[in-house]
């Protein structure tokens, strides 16, 4: 029985581990990092191009990714239920 409750415990473990897994990558913080590390490369970019206006135009792919992870969602979403539906149908 202890090697049961081991291996039990093992999977509770790596469950707790790829939930928080997935907790992180659907997190605001994890964007919001994204979203700024990527401000601040296309500022520093604009910048060493001598680009007018980089803070705003900086804003461009800042704005690009946050749109498709927002969209990337209910799209996801259809997706899964097609394809289990279409397991479930044998396809």
């Amino acid at each position: 029985m202890p090697e049961i409750e081991d291996q039990l415990t093992t999977i509770r473990e790596r469950n707790a581990r790829v939930e928080a897994d997935k907790a992180w990558e659907v997190s605001w913080l994890r964007r919001g990092l994204i979203a700024f590390v990527t401000y601040v490369c296309a500022v520093i970019l604009l910048m060493i191009l001598g680009h007018d206006g980089a803070f705003e135009h900086a804003l461009v792919p800042v704005v690009g990714y946050l749109v498709s992870t927002l969209s990337l969602s209910p799209i996801k979403k259809i997706w899964i239920e097609r394809r289990l539906k279409n397991v479930a149908n044998g396809k």
